[in-house]
């Protein structure tokens, strides 16, 4: 496939992913706070978009085929938003999951991963929605400390209020499916 034919397939995969983003109700417009404390207009749901199963095969579908061009062994996910898509994900691309948890658990192993990971591992980190990109971030540093390696986040939505760039910052990638301005058109 040409470049200019990868790029339209993804431009026609974008617009086939905001109808059902639209579709399922993920996409809100009232007064909301988001987990950054900012204020917004509107609210991006995507636990409705990964409760529902044509959305989710399709995020795990445009997610897989991205995935297929990066030098990764294990899709990751931080709990809760990230662990539908990054399930998903991994029966699509057949790679190992790992689910990050926000913090340690204070019973049995007291571990903050479900799965196996190891210092050689790459993973891809799949997100809900990506604002500042904080919550992350920190997930991306507790997978560092074990040695294995981050280099790509995939975002079902960027809000673009400065994920990509903190992102860049913490040496990864952001890849979003859709961004926030292309969304609420």
């Amino acid at each position: 496939m040409s470049k200019l034919e990868t790029k339209n397939e993804l431009e026609l995969q974008k617009q086939e992913l905001i109808a059902a983003l639209k579709a399922c109700g993920a996409v809100r417009y009232g007064d909301f706070t988001l987990a950054s404390g900012k204020k917004s207009k509107y609210y991006i749901d995507i636990k409705k978009a990964s409760t529902d199963p044509k959305t989710l095969k399709l995020i795990a579908r445009q997610a897989a085929l991205r995935i297929r061009e990066m030098d990764v062994n294990t899709i990751a996910g931080v709990e809760l938003g990230g662990v539908p898509l990054a399930t998903a994900v991994s029966m699509e691309t057949e790679l190992p999951l790992l689910i990050v948890r926000k913090a340690m658990k204070d019973y049995g192993t007291k571990s903050r991963f479900v799965g196996d990971i190891k210092p050689d591992d790459r993973l891809v980190m799949l997100e809900d929605v990506t604002t500042s990109g904080g919550s992350v971030k920190d997930a991306i540093e507790v997978v560092r400390e074990t040695g294995a390696k981050i280099k790509y986040v995939i975002s079902v939505v960027d809000r673009e209020e400065g994920a990509k760039e903190n992102l860049k910052e913490a040496g990864a990638e952001l890849v979003p499916l859709v961004s926030a301005s292309d969304l609420l058109k």
